[in-house]
């Protein structure tokens, strides 16, 4: 590691605050799946940023509307109309089939904005008495990291000392449609869960798990809100990961991906009982649907569209899951994916996960641990045959690397 290095770490932990531990890489420059360091170093990028890179690094449409809007106009806050937030509604709209849109900024604003929204929704429209809404969330489930959102974590770090927290939610296991019919009251409002769980290590739930679920919201009048802030936008393969078995959400969260990683840009997608309960001065941003946000992304949902993204994730996901499991290593307890959202969970005995991301670091790819033993795979979706042979070349040497 070189004296440059090693001064831009001593000073992020001298100054910054130590709620990450990063991989020891110090990046500057990005294009399409390749991210280079500090020393000029390549790297392959297989987590994306958490999949808000998806359409590549710096992708120059994205990047050509960004600054020929931020020459023109970048904020006016919501007390005004601007001429890029109507056609990113339209846009939107006519994408994902939606019929209200409220524009945020991060994936937790748009998980918080969603959870006021059918709360609402829930005393005016359904009739629930004040103040006994509930929602039903899962178990390992991560829905981003503000205090209304920690509350209903089940994983320890992300709860200890941060109470007291908000009541009205139910926690149930994920993929259990038995426990979902079983949790349902007449107060249920809605129940909010990812389509994979992506933070969790890549959680896919058995075929038909979100058909029966869809089945008894409707049959209970619960709004199912999907959290597509990871998984939405071509991740696996498809638009929305929803389109897998054939339903369509209630309420739908967008983020990440919405612009490309250009600037954080979230949304909330739903039908018009539940936003349409939303009136003035309930409810807002200063930065939320900004002509900036708006222009970036619309460019970034246009090359996904006209760039066939999504249709290059389902066939690179696929050739690089069975790559994956053609991998011959005793550290592997399993592989999992849909599209290029993957995870390799390494047996205990292995070691940490994170020692094998570093290992990779050092043979030209970039990952991250997550949950102990557990490595996400998660590269743009722009990436070649070519790539994904290259990286499965470099998953194979480390994963039955010895470590002893």
């Amino acid at each position: 590691m070189s004296s440059s290095v090693i001064d831009f770490l001593a000073t992020e932990r001298r100054l910054g605050t130590y709620n990450y531990e990063p991989i020891g890489v110090v990046l500057s420059r990005g294009e399409g799946v390749w991210v280079w360091d500090i020393e000029g170093n390549r790297y392959l990028d297989c987590l994306s940023a958490y999949s808000a890179v998806s359409q590549g690094h710096c992708h120059p449409k994205i990047l050509a509307a960004m600054v020929e809007q931020a020459h023109r106009l970048t904020l006016t806050s919501r007390a005004f109309h601007n001429d890029q937030l109507a056609p990113f509604y339209e846009e939107i709209a006519a994408l994902t089939g939606s019929h209200k849109v409220l524009p945020m900024n991060s994936g937790a604003e748009a998980v918080e904005s969603a959870i006021k929204s059918v709360r609402k929704w829930g005393y005016e429209v359904k009739g629930v008495p004040d103040g006994q809404a509930e929602i039903i969330v899962c178990a390992d489930n991560f829905h981003g990291r503000t205090l209304g959102i920690v509350g209903f974590s089940t994983d320890p770090e992300t709860r200890k000392h941060f109470g007291p927290f908000a009541p009205g939610f139910k926690i149930i296991p994920f993929g259990d449609a038995a426990a979902l019919e079983a949790a349902i009251t007449p107060n249920t409002v809605a129940f909010l869960v990812e389509p994979i769980q992506g933070e969790a290590g890549v959680i896919i739930p058995p075929a038909g798990y979100f058909t029966k679920v869809r089945q008894l919201c409707t049959a209970s009048n619960v709004m199912l809100v999907l959290d597509e802030i990871q998984t939405g936008l071509g991740r696996t393969g498809k638009l929305l990961a929803e389109q897998h078995e054939g339903i369509e959400a209630d309420v739908t969260l967008l983020g990440k991906a919405l612009s490309g990683g250009f600037y954080p840009v979230s949304a909330v997608l739903s039908n018009n009982d539940v936003l349409g309960t939303l009136r003035p001065g309930q409810h807002g941003s200063t930065f939320g649907g900004n002509p900036l946000a708006c222009a970036v992304a619309r460019a970034a949902m246009r090359v996904l569209v006209e760039e066939g993204m999504i249709e290059n994730a389902a066939r690179q996901g696929a050739r690089f899951l069975e790559g994956l499991k053609d991998i011959r290593a005793n550290t592997i307890r399993e592989v999992r994916g849909r599209g290029l959202m993957l995870a390799v969970e390494l047996h205990p005995e292995a070691g940490r996960a994170r020692r094998y991301c570093e290992a990779l670091q050092a043979k030209g790819i970039l990952a991250k641990d997550t949950h102990e033993h557990t490595i996400r795979i998660a590269p743009p979706l722009v990436i070649t045959s070519d790539q994904v042979d290259w990286a499965l070349e470099r998953f194979a040497a480390t994963l039955t690397q010895d470590f002893s």
